[in-house]
This record gives structure tokens, sequence and C-alpha cells, in this order.
């Protein structure tokens, strides 16, 4: 479970987990059960970008509608049948709110037979194993993956397989699904679902799609990567006929396209996150003709999106009129006003012809302006200790930005009168730190201040404190000069006895202390054999060399000198 929870929480954005828990609220609110389904699950477990979030609820999801407004959500579409919202909120998040439910199909193409059901039941009405599971959002299962088809082990061998033999020939919109799936992922089809898919293709399953499905299929070529490589897979496997007959690769203003997604990583890097969806659909259909682009709009079931392509032209020039008004004269105004208002219709003013002074102020924000960030923070802003760690850091950061990109801090003094009012007070200083060792002992000690240190040691017994005896400086320098010469000095040499005067009374002998025996003297070593003279080694016998030694041992010679 934490590993999974971990996962959602590094793999969603800032705003998805932001959409995330403002669902969650909500659903919980009304004490339903709540689950993330479908592609979000995949795309967190595969490491895919989560375009959008699925959530499943136990219970009717419509009732919850009123809710999702009041917490800032926009309604873009309903649909009674299947009991599902399709939202999108703050942070232009896509999510799609349903009811679980069981499905069954008397006949292909028809609509399926609907009933309420667990969340077990919604998984084994999916498409693909690896669409099939469910991530637990609930107090006490938080993190609690629902896999009843083995989806994970499909994600890691990266095919897909559907989840039973009718698959195809219950929904043909799966055939559409397959090829997008297969080309935005790279994966294959499982031996058998390969087979399935083939025989579907064979026998023309296709023709018996609904109008509802084929709508949804439409919308989701707008939500692509890379719309272009899809649409040509579809168009080679024939698919893109039976989505929209006018619709081709060659029609696509491609050019515009790459202009699109590059602007769109621009804003992305500024920290803005805009729905390009309405404006992908745009360049792929801006060949076709109005009325074939009607018809597919007719088709689309999500209303919300619709409109916002079909209004992006007038959003797009209201929003340069805006940019041009005179409350924006300034460069940190123009700043603000497209860091908060319509990053769509920014996007698109970005990509296409305007007036030379609105692509000035669009070109500065997306390339010179955020130059100027860069300079921040001010090396003063250390020196006035004005860290991360305060509580203002990030707004004396912004209004720091907007006065550079005004021009009004230029020079050091202007700066330093800027943070002034931010500055916190000086911190007391440290307190001085403990003295260690014998510093300490004298400081714990009482005595006198000044008093000369004590040496180290024990004393003796009944000592007794004497005062040192002042030494003249003549008796001084002789003691020096004696120790000098290496001399014992007169006070250390032992005084002559006296001689005994005749006729004088001998002092009685002291009595004898019996004194303690000595201790034997270890027995001397036995020295080194040298030459010595006759003399002195006459009355000693020497030991007979051994047998062994005989023959190598010479004579010693003797001689009356030592050598």
């Amino acid at each position: 479970m934490a590993d999974f929870i971990y996962l959602m929480e590094t793999r969603l954005s800032p705003d998805q987990q932001r959409a995330v828990a403002l669902v969650t609220d909500v659903v919980r609110a009304h004490e339903m059960n709540i689950y993330l389904t479908g592609g979000a699950v995949r795309d967190i477990i595969s490491g895919f970008i989560i375009r959008d979030l699925d959530f499943s609820v136990q219970g009717n999801a419509l009732k919850l509608q009123k809710d999702f407004e009041k917490a800032g959500a926009i309604t873009e579409a309903t649909d009674e049948t299947t009991r599902t919202i399709m939202l999108l909120l703050p942070g232009n998040v896509r999510a799609e709110v349903t009811s679980t439910r069981s499905e069954k199909y008397d006949k292909p193409g028809k609509p399926a037979e609907i009933t309420p059901g667990t969340i077990y039941d919604d998984m084994r009405r999916r498409d693909f194993t690896v669409n099939a599971m469910a991530l637990s959002l609930n107090p006490g299962s938080r993190g609690l993956l629902t896999d009843p088809f083995n989806g994970v082990a499909d994600i890691e061998a990266k095919v897909l397989r559907v989840l039973h033999n009718y698959a195809f020939y219950e929904d043909p919109s799966r055939l559409i699904r397959a090829t997008r799936l297969m080309t935005r992922f790279h994966w294959t089809l499982e031996e058998r679902t390969q087979a399935r898919y083939d025989a579907a293709k064979e026998n023309n399953y296709i023709e018996n799609i609904s109008d509802r499905t084929v709508g949804h299929e439409i919308e989701q070529l707008a939500h692509e990567e890379h719309p272009i490589e899809v649409l040509k897979a579809l168009e080679k496997e024939g698919w893109l006929k039976v989505l929209a007959p006018h619709l081709s690769s060659s029609k696509v203003d491609a050019a515009g396209l790459t202009q699109l997604f590059k602007a769109r990583q621009q804003l992305q890097d500024l920290g803005i996150n805009p729905d390009a969806s309405a404006i992908v659909m745009y360049f792929l259909t801006k060949k076709m003709a109005d009325k074939e682009i009607a018809v597919m709009q007719k088709q689309i079931v999500n209303k919300g999106f619709v409109e916002r392509w079909k209004h992006l032209e007038d959003d797009a020039k209201d929003f340069a009129k805006k940019l041009l008004a005179r409350e924006l004269t300034l460069p940190s105004q123009s700043w603000k006003f497209m860091m908060t208002h319509r990053p769509d219709s920014l996007l698109f003013n970005a990509i296409t012809p305007r007036a030379s002074a609105v692509e000035q102020k669009i070109k500065n924000f997306l390339t010179k302006w955020p130059l100027v960030r860069q300079k921040l923070p001010f090396p003063e802003m250390a020196e006035m200790r004005i860290t991360p760690e305060h509580p203002e850091y990030k707004k004396i950061q912004d209004e720091a930005f907007l006065l550079l990109l005004d021009g009004k801090l230029r020079s050091h003094t202007e700066i330093v009168k800027f943070l002034e009012p931010y500055s916190p007070p000086e911190p007391p200083p440290p307190p001085p730190p403990p003295r260690r060792g014998r510093a300490k002992k004298e400081a714990a000690a009482p005595g006198a201040p000044g008093e000369a240190p004590k040496k180290r040691g024990r004393k003796p017994k009944n000592a007794v404190a004497e005062a040192p005896v002042p030494v003249p400086a003549g008796e001084a320098a002789k003691a020096a000069a004696v120790a000098a010469s290496g001399k014992p000095s007169a006070a250390r040499q032992k005084p002559a006895p006296e001689p005994v005067k005749k006729g004088a009374p001998v002092p009685p002998p002291a009595k004898k202390v019996a004194a303690e025996k000595p201790a034997k003297k270890p027995a001397p070593k036995k020295p080194e054999q040298k030459k010595t003279s006759g003399k002195k080694n006459a009355g000693v016998k020497k030991a007979a060399p051994s047998k062994a030694g005989q023959k190598k041992a010479a004579p010693a010679k003797k001689s009356g000198k030592k050598k």
C-alpha cells in the first residue's frame, strides 16, 4: 500500500494532487467510497504522462455536481445513462467521475444494459487489463490496489490484453482504442488479443460502433501528446474513415502543432499549465470545411470541450484587446495579467499572428522577462538575514521581481532600501563556551582572585605550607655558575668529621639496631670471553669444551697484556 501511495504522490503534478484531494473530500462528505481508476492508475504505474484523472464512486455521482461546482470545478458535461460527470478542475485538470456499474451487451454496437455494481463489477466491464485497476482513496484502505486481472504484469510486459473473448464484438470502439494506445505507448497486442483483433477487423465489426463512442474517440485525438502519429496509425488501419471521413493526415497543420507544443512547454516552465486540447483540434481540422467540422462537433459528448473549440478565436481576440489596455502599460502589470488570465488564450495568441504590440508583450513574457527573475535572490538578502526560512520570503521575491521589471531596483542603495523593512532583528550573541579541564576545576574551586594555580599531585600527611624563601641575587648567580660547571655545590657537600681531641670523653657507642638482612644479590651474568692476562686467570679452571666443539674451537692465546 505504501508503495502505491508514494507513486501517486510523486507522479501526480501539484495541480493534480490538489484535484484528487478536492474530489476525495466532496465524495467522502457524502459517505461514498471512491477509487482512482482507469488510465490514471495505468499511467501512474507505467510512468507515462498522466493526462486526466478517472474516479469511480459507489453511489450516484450525479448528486455530487453542485458540491463540485461550489468547490471551484467547472462541469463540462454529464451523462445520465452512465451517471458520469466530466469536470475541469482548478489548474486545468480534466477529470471524470462515474458511478461503479456492471454492463451487459445483448447485441454488438447497441447500448449496454447498465446496473449499479461494486468496484469489482466495474473492473470487469473494462476493455484491457491495464485499464482494469483501481486505487483506493478511502481512509481505511488508502493506497490499496485492486488488480483482479493482473494488469501490473501486462504493464511490465508492455502488452495489451482484452478481458474476455467477446471484447471487440461487444464494443467495436475498442479496436480504435487498441490502435491508439499501441501508438502512444509503443506496446504490442498479446498473442490471443491480436488474433481476436484480426478476426474483428476481417469480419468488419467496426460497422456496429455507436455514435457516442465515435464522439469520445474523436475528442481523445486532441488529448494525445503526438496526435499526428496517432492519426496516421488510425488512417493506416482504416479506423479514421469511421471517425471522420473528411479528416486525413494531409489536412493537418503540422507547423502550427509544432509551434503549439513549443509554446506550451515555455508556459509550463513558468508554472502555467494550459489545456491545449481545443487548440490541438483547431490545427488538426484547420484545412477542413466548416460543415465537416460542425458534424464532428455534434458527435462529441463533452460539450464543454466543444464550446472551447468553437470560441477559441473570439476568446483570443478578447485577450489581446485587454492586453493592450491602458491599465497594462508597465511590464509588471502585463506580467500579472498574463499569469492569471486564460492560459489557453495566451497560448493561442502566442502562435497565431496578432498586432505587433501584443506579439512583443507575449514574446517578452516568454523569453525576456523570465531572465530578469534569475537575478534573484539578491546578495543583500543573505546579508540582511532574509533567507528561505523567512515567513514572507516568496512574497519578497515576487515584489522584488516586479520592481526589477519596471526598472525600480537598479542600484545597491535601492535594493537595500527595499529590503530594510523585511530584515529581521539581529539574533542575540551566543553564550560563551564552557571551559574544560584545568580551567573548569579552577572556576569551581573557591579561592581569592589572582591566586597562583596549585600543583598537581597528592600532598603528604601533616604537610605544612611554607612560604618561599627569597634568595639573594649574589647567591643565585653563584648557584647558576656551579650548576654550569657540573660540580656539586657547597650546600650539597657533606661536612668532614671533626678530629677527636686527646683526653676528651668518648661518646658511648650507639645501640645496634637489628637491620634487615640484605637480599641476596643475583648471580652475575657470565662475562663474554675476553682475552685477558695469564695472571688473572691462573687460578681459574676453564670448563672443558664439549666433544662437538673440541674440533671447531681454537686454543686461546695467552698474553700478559690486554688487547
